[in-house]
């Protein structure tokens, strides 16, 4: 495994409307390094927000679509998709208050 520090872990958040949703409930999704585990993406969002506290990670692997292109076939990257709860106590996430 790679060595992977707290600012390589989140790569960019999420905009969708059912992400947007979840953001009533204190959930935040984000694309995140897909080498990193729960713990490298709980301290990463700590570290990068001050002033919040998460409560519980869920990830999930979302492999590369199959493309076409004539009769050559391709993959496009693979990705992992973090959804972050944060506890009742935490601050917001700045970057989606404007949204």
């Amino acid at each position: 495994m790679a060595n992977i520090q707290y600012y390589d872990v989140i790569l960019k958040p999420v905009i969708t409307e059912k992400s947007m949703a979840g953001m009533s409930e204190k959930k935040y999704t984000f694309l995140v390094h897909p080498e990193a585990n729960k713990v490298q993406i709980k301290e990463a969002v700590e570290k990068m927000f001050e002033g919040t506290k998460v409560k519980k990670v869920n990830t999930m692997n979302l492999p590369g679509k199959v493309k076409r292109r004539g009769m050559t076939y391709g993959r496009t990257a693979k990705r992992k998709k973090a959804i972050v709860q944060l506890a009742e106590d935490s601050k917001d996430i700045e970057i989606f208050a404007g949204l």
